[in-house]
């Protein structure tokens, strides 16, 4: 056991402003408390959800920032209370770092739920020390927050799964029906990973609804049964009511969310992982008249996450990357803005 109750000086690439580039920055690190650990970054995937937070798509960001919560790394200090990690061990940090773990939603299985979640960035721990995420050399995290990455999955495939992997198992698995039909709106970052998990739990179809054709060997590669190209409204008509459960990862204001809404049978639910940056219209007729329901989904819970990461290396679920030099991270973020990538941004030290 080691631990380094020392401050410590952190190099990154931080925003000072929306709409300005990242720049080398370090941080002076809190003493490394009792139930932390630090980790030296080795990878770290670039998720949409840091350019959200880069843009203030989603509210105010606290600048100066560090972006990047889909990190994986080696344990360099532990705490001493810390019994579960050891010095050496590779471990992968997501979208959240931290929470009460003794309020209901915690006793539950459900700490992505609690009112004191910490982000792994733009947020604050509870004694005040600000969280930045992982676009930089190394992180101290509290130690229930680093998962320990099986050896099948390298460092480099692992990092995507610790958010956009877990973002849209955790519904599958929550929502999960027996022979279910599955859609995946959206194949992208999130979207190539819900047709692998859905193909590796046993969904009878995998269907990718796209509005071009642009992606259809891709899916078919990734595990999907069925690509069905959605333009005009003649063609959801034609596979109306055709199924069960329905994963969107888009995000966009535009979209014809009743027009994806009538794809479902009778009960189906269309699950919402992807969170736009302003309301969206949907009338409720979609929604009474076939008793579907829409349902929120945010990341997962630590046993989400552990289970996660357990099923891929079982089942060999993998993102497709690429990996770009963590010096090249602006280069990273100009492409994903354009949505120049296939499909997911690793950043590697």
């Amino acid at each position: 056991m080691s631990l380094d109750a020392e401050p410590r000086i952190i190099k990154g690439y931080a925003a000072f402003a929306k709409d300005e580039e990242l720049v080398p920055w370090e941080y002076e690190a809190a003493p490394l408390g009792s139930d932390d650990v630090e980790i030296e970054i080795s990878h770290c995937g670039v998720c949409h959800s840091d350019v959200h937070t880069l843009d203030e798509g989603w509210g105010p960001t606290k600048f100066p920032i560090i972006v990047g919560h889909e990190i994986v790394g080696q344990v360099t200090a532990v705490g001493q209370h810390v019994k579960h990690l050891s010095v050496g061990d590779r471990v992968g940090v997501g979208a959240q770092c931290g929470a009460c773990l003794h309020c209901h939603q915690c006793k539950n299985g459900q700490d992505n739920m609690c009112r004191h979640n910490v982000g792994t960035y733009n947020s604050v721990h509870p004694e005040g020390r600000i969280a930045y995420g992982g676009y930089a050399e190394a992180v101290r995290v509290p130690a229930e927050y680093a998962f320990k990455i099986p050896d099948e999955l390298p460092s480099d495939v692992a990092a995507p799964l610790l958010c956009a992997g877990v973002t849209v198992f955790a519904p599958l698995k929550r929502h999960w029906t027996p022979n279910a039909r599955v859609g995946v709106v959206g194949i992208g970052g999130l979207g190539h990973l819900a047709i692998q998990f859905a193909h590796a739990l046993g969904a009878t179809e995998v269907v990718a609804l796209s509005t071009s054709d642009r992606k259809r060997k891709d899916a078919e590669e990734l595990g999907a049964s069925k690509f069905v190209t959605l333009k005009a409204p003649k063609d959801y008509a034609a596979h109306a009511s055709s199924l069960d459960l329905i994963i969107c990862t888009a995000s966009s204001v535009l979209m014809n969310y009743d027009l994806y809404l009538s794809l479902l049978d009778v009960g189906g639910k269309f699950v919402v992982v992807g969170l736009p940056e302003d309301s969206v219209q949907i009338n409720f007729a979609s929604l009474i008249l076939r008793q579907r329901s829409i349902v929120g989904s945010m990341i997962g819970a630590r046993a989400d996450i552990e289970e996660m990461l357990e099923f891929a290396a079982k089942k060999n679920v993998h993102p497709w990357i690429e990996k770009v030099p963590m010096a090249e991270v602006n280069m990273a973020i100009a492409r994903l803005r354009k949505g120049d990538v296939s499909y997911r941004f690793v950043l590697e030290n």
